[in-house]
C-alpha cells in the first residue's frame, strides 16, 4: 500500500523539484477514480457553488455545503491529501469564527488541511488556525471571494507594484505556517518568482509552468460545461459531449422499447430472461446502490 500524503510530502516534493498534481473533487465516485490515478492532492473547493449547485459565483457557498461535499470525499479513503475550502465570510469576520470553522472542515467533514483567500492581512487568521494543529494552505492572485472587490475575474500582479505586494504576502503566508500557495491567474514570471523566493509549494492555476503544482477544477478539466472555460484551462476529454450522446441514446431506447431486453431483466425459475448467473440479489453495480 502506498504512504499517505501529508503536508510534508508535499514539502518535500517541492525539494526533491517533483510536480504536485491537484484536482478538485466534490463526491466518492470521483474521489475514488482520482486516488486510484496518483493524484497528489485533492481539493474539496468552493468552485462547487459554480460547478454542482448552480450558483453564479462562489460567494453563496455555506459551510454545511462543503462539509457535505468533503464527507463525500472522506469517505473515499484517499491516499492523496484532502483540503477543504474555508468559504465566504467563514474566516473575514474574525479569528475565533476562522478557527471555530476550519475545525469544522476537519472534524465534521474529514479534511486534513484548509485552504482560505487573501494575503497578508489573513495572518492572524492563519497563525491563529495553525496554532489549532490544522494545516492551511494559502491563496494568492485571483482571489474569487473578492471578485466585487477585484472588479470581476481579473488577472492580477500585472504591474510592478502589485507584483511587489504579491511577493510580500506569499512570504507573510510562509511566514504564518501556510505549508502550500495557491496563485490563481497571475503573470508567469511573477509566479516563477514567488515560487523561487518561498520554500513552500505553490500551486498553480493560470499562473504558468514554474510553479510546484498545477490545479484544475476536475469538471473544467474534463470538458463537463455549460459557459466558456478559462485561457488556463486544458481540456482532456469532452465527457460532456460523451454523456449529452449516451444520454439521448438511452432516452431514444426507452421511448422506442429498446431497452431494457430480457439481458436486462429477472425471470421467476426458468424461462424467458433467466441465466446461469440467475440470482436473488442483485450483485451487478453494488458499488453505485443500482437502483434509483
Amino acid at each position: 500500500m502506498k504512504k499517505k500524503i501529508t503536508k510534508n510530502t508535499l514539502v518535500d516534493m517541492k525539494r526533491r523539484g517533483e510536480k504536485i498534481a491537484a484536482l478538485t473533487a466534490y463526491d466518492y465516485l470521483s474521489t475514488r477514480i482520482l486516488d486510484d490515478c496518483g493524484v497528489d492532492l485533492i481539493l474539496v473547493g468552493d468552485s462547487l457553488g459554480m460547478v454542482i449547485m448552480g450558483y453564479d459565483n462562489t460567494l453563496p457557498v455555506t459551510m454545511d455545503e462543503i462539509i457535505h461535499h468533503l464527507k463525500a470525499v472522506a469517505r473515499a479513503k484517499p491516499r492523496a491529501m484532502l483540503a477543504g475550502d474555508l468559504p465566504f465570510m467563514s474566516y473575514q469576520a474574525s479569528t475565533e469564527d476562522a478557527v471555530r470553522n476550519a475545525g469544522r472542515l476537519v472534524k465534521e467533514g474529514g479534511a486534513e488541511s484548509v485552504k482560505l483567500e487573501g494575503g497578508e492581512r489573513y495572518v492572524p487568521v492563519i497563525e491563529a488556525i495553525v496554532q489549532a494543529s490544522i494545516p492551511v494552505i494559502g491563496h494568492l492572485g485571483l482571489t474569487p471571494q473578492s471578485l466585487h472587490q477585484l472588479g470581476g475575474y481579473v488577472v492580477q500582479g500585472k504591474d510592478e507594484s502589485s507584483a511587489e505586494v504579491m511577493i510580500r504576502d506569499a512570504k507573510s503566508l510562509e511566514r504564518a505556517g501556510c505549508f502550500a500557495i495557491v496563485l490563481e491567474c497571475i503573470p508567469w514570471r511573477l509566479a516563477e518568482r514567488i515560487t523561487a523566493e518561498v520554500s513552500i509549494p505553490t500551486i498553480g492555476i493560470g499562473a504558468g509552468s514554474h510553479c510546484d503544482g498545477q490545479v484544475l477544477v476536475l469538471q473544467d478539466m474534463l470538458g463537463i460545461h455549460v459557459n466558456p472555460l478559462p485561457r488556463f484551462v486544458k481540456k482532456y476529454d469532452e465527457v460532456g459531449e460523451r454523456i449529452r450522446a449516451a444520454a439521448t441514446r438511452y432516452i431514444k431506447d426507452v421511448k422506442e422499447g429498446g431497452f431494457p431486453g430480457l439481458e436486462h431483466s429477472y425471470a421467476a425459475g426458468g424461462g424467458a430472461g433467466s441465466t446461469d448467473t440467475q440470482r436473488d440479489t442483485v450483485e451487478d453495480g453494488q458499488d453505485t446502490g443500482g437502483g434509483a
